[in-house]
């Protein structure tokens, strides 16, 4: 619907899952032009917005942005054509290759920016009109092992099972592999309680932003706060470490063990063998700190009359061959300390992609039905089924996880027999060749497919690829709702009109299955409100129930200033304490559930509402330092591109800012390999290559080098990650693998003298064994 020049719409940023609130005002002047953003009053900012949040509008107007639909023509090149001869096309290359092969030749690929709305439908097209088991998602490389460990541990898996503003009265937090200072600056302010009481503890092999908070606070005083910086693919250990040193020195809750957990006793027989002193040989974090870290938790802790602890986890220790075992010591720890189910403390994993969430529950996932139901249960596939008003039988069973999908795609030279390989694949919302891990072999296989279907606004390295190139509609210029990190439902609203021929996926993919013989009686609306309504209907009953939520009831709950809306969200729960009530927020004369702001107070989410504790042990990553491959590279964000930087390389003060990727190394390293500061360096993997110019930082490991992921070509960093997969979640190995580095040219003299003085103070420090006070004694020694 369109909006007035000069009317403020209230909406959310486009970006990461902290969905901060803002406003947009539409242009009154007569020339198109990006809307003015403001920061909004919401709890999860509180007002602040990012860099890239407060120049979000500047992509509505992108220079290439897709405004007609492109199919590949007898030149070779993307050429604009009508949205029937496109769709056309579309339909009858999908029906021709699964008369052939089958309907899993076709496959889905999805992203965790699309709406609930649009990630319901994407789910259902696949299921009921494709008929192919063959979904997922790019929320595989962002959430799974964190969603895997919360659901076998709590039985239900909501990122943050409590506010986010819960952490500000926290006196301690320990955060594993997240940088949220650079990923996510809002958040930052909810750490100040536990950074006022000394108590925010940040494990990364990094000086990070983040890890900085901890060592460096806003005062001149020495720091309270503890930076533990493990060799990379060790966090495990580091976590096992921890446990160990709470069980042995009597500081569990052991009443709370007793009362809400199971399989204690198997988790502390297999903690035993990892004393401190073995995990600093294994993860060379001191064993005084690990001791101290396990005090300053324990003190935190309800138990022992502190004001709450939490641990939190992000992709920094997620993404990892042992990435749910890894989520699973994070809860064991936890659940020791007596923390999850309490108000003020808890376990929570800081969901990455903006609805990395509400993407996951609906349908996207490969073994998943909306309302976060397992695709193999039968009642499940009945209860949906009806809601869509097809025969459960129809309903394919599960398919394959991201990695082992994009393996799988096209066919092979001399192939015969097997299980059906897909010929075709659908993208929507994801740039597969930027953010898939070993990204060569991803672009090989997207060039052996017989057809490539890319939804897009601008013109991804995906897109570019693609046989056709449907032009979508972005945040500002659709309705929708999203799901933030800590599960609230949240709005999402219109305050421009799309540019050129641009559609909705809602509208596209009702356009497609009509085209493809879908019966009337199935369904496809395109009004996100109505789409919403049959997605409540279709989630009632399961671990992520909506299904008393609508628009015009979250319209409501915010226009009243009401606390949000949290899943699960029943129509009609069968009791309701005085409590509850009291909390309700209506919208008219009837009840309505209040929502789930804290979940598992009383009970968690298994048959007999107690946590699971399972035990795990550490192993390492796959893709170990050896001969050939000496280093550790690790990767991550900066904070002013997000995700392949398909948004954010075109704004132009962002691009700026950060114009071409880098590589951090420890000036040590950098003498010792001949790669002077601002040189050229090469990074090979067994699996591939990339340059990009040298960064000499003391906030880097000597053994690790660190290099972001928002760039495609030759400084794509995802040509050398590993495909490895978590058994559990089938999440890959992003975070942690082995490289040779390399000058790329001759290279300029390095000046040794400041190197020389900095090696000379690290080795005095390391035999010491003071690692905590190298880092900052590093700058004075280069000083």
């Amino acid at each position: 619907m369109p909006v007035t020049p000069g009317t403020l719409v209230d909406t959310h940023c486009p970006y990461c899952a902290l969905q901060c609130g803002m406003s947009l005002t539409p242009s009154e002047s007569a020339a198109p032009s990006a809307p003015e953003v403001q920061p909004r009053d919401f709890p999860t900012n509180r007002g602040g917005l990012c860099q890239k949040g407060w120049t979000s509008a500047a992509v509505l107007g992108a220079s290439d942005r897709l405004v007609t639909p492109l199919v590949r023509g007898a030149s070779g090149e993307l050429e604009p054509v009508s949205w029937d001869a496109a769709l056309e096309l579309v339909a009858s290359r999908l029906a021709e290759l699964a008369a052939e092969h089958g309907p899993e030749a076709v496959a889905v690929f999805g992203g965790g920016g699309l709406t609930n709305e649009k990630a319901y439908v994407l789910g259902k097209f696949a299921r009921t009109v494709l008929r192919t088991p063959n979904i997922d998602y790019n929320g595989r490389f962002c959430m799974a092992s964190a969603a895997a460990g919360m659901n076998r541990s709590f039985g239900a898996d909501r990122g943050l099972p409590f506010p986010l503003a819960d952490l500000g009265g926290a006196q301690a937090v320990l955060l594993l592999g997240s940088n949220l200072a650079e990923t996510m600056p809002p958040a930052v302010q909810h750490l100040a309680g536990a950074r006022a009481a000394g108590g925010l503890v940040v494990v990364d092999p990094r000086r990070s932003a983040t890890a900085r908070l901890a060592e460096d606070p806003a005062s001149e005083q020495p720091a309270e706060g503890v930076h533990l910086a493990p060799v990379p693919g060790t966090d495990l250990a580091v976590l096992l470490g921890l446990l160990h040193v709470v069980l042995a020195e009597g500081l569990a809750d052991r009443a709370y063990l007793e009362e809400r957990t199971t399989g204690f006793d198997d988790v502390a027989r297999s903690v035993a063998g990892w004393w401190p002193e073995r995990v600093e040989s294994v993860s060379g974090v001191p064993a005084t700190e690990l001791r101290r870290v396990a005090r300053l938790l324990a003190a935190a802790a309800p138990v022992h009359g502190g004001s709450g602890a939490y641990v939190l986890t992000g992709r920094g220790v997620e993404q990892s061959t042992q990435g749910t075992a890894t989520v699973t010591a994070s809860i064991n720890l936890a659940l020791a300390l007596g923390l999850p189910g309490r108000v003020g403390s808890g376990y929570g994993a800081i969901t990455g992609q903006g609805n990395g969430q509400g993407g996951r529950e609906h349908g996207q996932k490969a073994d998943q039905l909306p309302g976060y139901r397992k695709i193999d249960d039968p009642a499940a596939r009945e209860h949906v089924a009806a809601v869509w008003g097809v025969d459960p039988e129809t309903l394919p069973g599960p398919g394959l996880p991201a990695v082992q999908l994009l393996r799988s795609l096209g066919a092979r030279s001399g192939e015969t027999g097997g299980p059906v390989r897909p010929r075709a694949l659908m993208v929507h919302g994801s740039n597969l060749v930027v953010s898939a891990p070993n990204a060569s072999s991803v672009i090989e296989r997207l060039k052996s497919l017989d057809f490539l279907v890319v939804c897009d606004f601008v013109p991804s390295e995906t897109a570019l690829l693609a046989d056709v190139v449907l032009p979508v509609t972005q945040w500002a210029e659709e309705e929708g709702t999203m799901t933030s990190l800590e599960g609230r439902v949240i709005r999402r609203r219109a305050a421009v009109p799309p540019p050129g021929e641009a559609r909705s996926e809602l509208w596209i993919l009702a356009e497609l299955a009509r085209r493809l013989g879908a019966p009337e009686s199935l369904a496809f609306p395109t009004d996100p409100s109505v789409v919403f309504d049959e997605l409540a209907r279709a989630s009632a009953g399961g671990p992520a129930d909506y299904s008393g939520l609508s628009h015009a009831r979250l319209d409501a709950d915010e226009a009243s200033g009401g606390p949000g809306l949290f899943w699960p969200v029943p129509a009609a729960p069968p009791e309701m304490s005085d409590a509850q009530v009291a909390g309700v927020t209506s919208v008219s004369d009837t009840w309505q559930h209040p929502g789930t702001p804290r979940m598992f107070l009383e009970r968690f989410a298994t048959a007999d509402g107690r946590a699971r504790m399972v035990a795990v042990d550490h192993v390492g990553p796959s893709d170990e330092v050896r001969p050939g491959a000496p280093f550790y590279l690790v990767t991550g964000r900066v904070l002013q591109h997000y995700q392949s930087g398909a948004q954010t390389h075109r704004v132009a003060e962002l691009e700026r800012l950060v114009a071409e990727p880098y590589v951090e190394l420890h000036p040590v390293l950098g003498y010792r390999i001949g790669v002077p500061d601002g040189a050229r360096v090469r990074l090979t993997s067994e699996r591939g290559r990339v340059e990009a110019t040298a960064r000499w930082t003391d906030a880097v490991r000597p053994d690790t080098v660190f290099m972001p992921f928002h760039w495609s070509g030759i400084g794509s960093v995802n040509q050398v990650t590993t495909d490895a997969t978590d058994p559990i979640s089938g999440m890959p190995e992003f975070k942690v693998c082995a490289v040779d580095l390399k000058p790329v040219a001759e290279a300029p003299a390095v000046d040794t003298s400041l190197v020389e003085t900095v090696e000379t103070g690290l080795d005095s420090l390391d035999q010491r064994g003071d690692h905590r006070d190298a880092a900052r004694r590093k700058k004075e020694l280069s000083t």
